[in-house]
C-alpha cells in the first residue's frame, strides 16, 4: 500500500516536471516531442501502476502504449516535414500565414 503511494507521488512529480518542461519549450520542436513523450511515460506508469493496485486487468495499458506510438509517430512526421519544408526544427522558421 505505501509502494502505491510512493509510485503515485512520484508519477505525479514527473507528469508536473514534464508539463514544466513542455511549457518551458519554445525554440525546438524535437525538444518539445521529448516532453511529450515523457508525459505519456509518466501517465502510462501511473496507469500501470493504477490497474495494478484495483485488480483490474492491463490490456487497457495496451491500448494507451498503442495510442502513445501513433501520437509519437504523428509527431515525427511532422517533424520530418517541417525539416524538409524549412530546413530546421525552429519554431521561429515557421510561418501561420505560409501554405
Amino acid at each position: 500500500m505505501a509502494s502505491f503511494f510512493l509510485i503515485f507521488y512520484l508519477s505525479m512529480i514527473m507528469f508536473l516536471m514534464g508539463c514544466l518542461s513542455f511549457v518551458s519549450s519554445r525554440k525546438h520542436l524535437l525538444a518539445t516531442l521529448l516532453s511529450l513523450e515523457y508525459i505519456v511515460l509518466s501517465l502510462f506508469i501511473f496507469l500501470f501502476m493504477f490497474l495494478n493496485f484495483m485488480n483490474y486487468e492491463v490490456y487497457f495499458s495496451m491500448f494507451f502504449l498503442t495510442f502513445s506510438v501513433c501520437e509519437g509517430v504523428l509527431g515525427l512526421s511532422i517533424l520530418v516535414s517541417m525539416i524538409r519544408t524549412h530546413g530546421n526544427d525552429y519554431f521561429q522558421s515557421f510561418s501561420i500565414l505560409q501554405c
